[in-house]
């Protein structure tokens, strides 16, 4: 069992420092260097051609919708854009890279030197980037048998290309120093503010639960005010905001417990497992000397010229802080209101279920409240519940139109959640309509002042804040399908 050191205790002796490295697939209808379709979810090997499969004597040639999404990815995170740049030839050997090399970008990336500030409770962090680069993404391994899912102990694997040749743009971040203790939140932010950025330049679907958008988190330490960088490792691949933080956190204590007791930290790569929230070994960390890059001889340089760039930059969205604080104004948050949401990775969909009608009270409500509840409980981030603003704006619907009131969203959210059907069907199928039939009203009425006399005496003597006694009490005998509006009318009709 590995030995960790508490969070706070390793803090207390040890200043983090972080490099994220996060892959995003672009949604290009075709290939990086092919024109093999990109679809999600094909059958294994039906999006594949020879230049992706890299038989002898294919050749690529560049997207050039790919490059033209890089270049607005770059300017978004306020990089320089190289005026001319090429790509290289990545070479390592893994079954899921079909051409033992990776064509990728190495000394010479086409978008540099920038920066993307995130905020954590409340306070701004600058996270400088060190480059964005174009390359293809690779294949992927399926491990049949065994427990895990990994190669250990399955018995065979099998190899999908579909995914190999796909356009990824690949954002490094310099060494993020100075967070202490909120390093691991700042990381989480990073991403989350950089997968709503992407969503903002319409270049990928950034979804992490199937890969689009994928994060390695490097992560360091360093005796306490040393300001040295220490050994590092690459936990790969996590595929979530909630695991970002998670994985960050555990390598933290882990690292931790090693350096205090002696040892020594191996740069390696690390597997991250989402169900026990530990980190195990991959394979020792490979420098850029063991990949032994060159110039790829089959592709022309990438030179954009200055006019292009100028061109995409004028044509790039509302800056994320700016749409923020104006859609802080336009929804009358609060600066904690907003907090929140920007905290619970909500701002998207709460502007999408204003667009589907909903007020942005009850949105933020539902969203950052009832929904994150939700999420946490599950373990999964937000994004991933199966429901859509669509769906959350006309369970409120349904509660202004009075067909049924917040206790009973409650379980019309139960039932969309367990995939039960839309909203409607829901309250149909589980009878969940408010009741607003002055008889079957005025017999519970008649049961909750037989039960409470005494209340009824007071209410009787004008004193009428007693009233909430009594409908309290139908509420309960009704199920909570009572119109509390109504019951309160014939509840003071009846007594008065």
């Amino acid at each position: 069992m590995t030995d960790l050191m508490s969070y706070d205790d390793a803090m207390a002796a040890f200043d983090p420092a972080m490099g994220l490295e996060v892959h995003v697939e672009l949604n290009t209808a075709t290939k990086m260097f092919c024109g093999c379709p990109t679809e999600f979810g094909a059958e294994p090997n039906t999006q594949t051609c020879p230049t992706c499969l890299g038989l002898p004597g294919s050749l690529p040639v560049v997207n050039g919708k790919a490059i033209e999404s890089a270049m607005r990815i770059g300017l978004a995170l306020n990089c320089e854009i190289a005026e001319w740049c090429r790509f290289a030839r990545k070479n390592y050997f893994y079954p899921d890279m079909p051409k033992n090399f990776q064509t990728s970008q190495y000394d010479e990336p086409i978008a540099f030197d920038g920066y993307l500030d995130v905020e954590v409770d409340g306070e701004i962090f600058r996270v400088d980037i060190e480059r964005a680069h174009m390359e293809e993404d690779t294949g992927k391994s399926l491990h049949v048998g065994g427990s895990t899912g990994r190669i250990q102990g399955a018995d065979y694997s099998l190899v999908d290309y579909n995914r190999a040749g796909i356009p990824l743009i690949e954002i490094v971040t310099r060494p993020i120093m100075g967070a202490g203790e909120k390093a691991p939140a700042v990381a989480k932010a990073y991403v989350a503010t950089l997968r709503d950025l992407l969503l903002g330049l319409d270049v990928s679907d950034v979804r992490m639960e199937q890969g689009s958008m994928r994060c390695d988190v490097n992560l360091s330490l360093s005796p306490k005010g040393a300001g040295t960088l220490g050994t590092r490792t690459e936990t790969k691949n996590v595929n979530s905001l909630r695991s970002v933080e998670r994985a960050a956190r555990y390598e933290v204590s882990r690292q931790a417990a090693l350096l205090a007791a002696g040892g020594s930290i191996l740069q390696e790569t690390r597997h991250w497992h989402e169900d026990t929230g530990v980190t195990t070994a991959g394979r020792e960390k490979s420098d850029a000397d063991d990949y032994r890059y060159f110039p790829e001889p089959d592709l022309v340089p990438v030179a954009p010229s200055r006019e292009w760039v100028a061109e995409l930059k004028a044509g790039l969205p509302e800056p994320l802080r700016d749409k923020r604080a104006r859609l802080q104004g336009d929804w009358g948050f609060t600066d904690l209101e907003m907090r929140d949401v920007v905290a619970s990775d909500a701002v998207g969909l709460i502007e999408e279920t204003i667009a589907a009608g909903s007020s942005p009270q009850a949105a933020r409500k539902w969203w950052v409240a009832e929904l994150t509840r939700r999420a946490n409980e599950d373990g999964v981030e937000l994004t991933e519940l199966p429901i859509t603003p669509e769906q959350v704006a006309r369970i409120q619907a349904l509660v202004d139109e009075g067909a049924i009131n917040d206790k009973l969203a409650r379980q019309v959210f139960d039932g969309v959640l367990a995939g039960e059907g839309e909203p409607d069907a829901v309250v149909a199928a589980r009878g969940l309509a408010v009741v607003s039939d002055d008889g079957a009203l005025g017999e519970a009425i008649d049961r909750a002042i037989a039960a409470n006399p005494d209340v009824a005496d007071k209410i009787r003597e004008g004193k009428v804040a007693a009233a909430g006694a009594l409908i309290g009490a139908v509420m309960k005998d009704m199920r909570g399908q009572a119109d509390a509006g109504r019951v309160r009318e014939l509840v003071l009709e009846k007594l008065s």
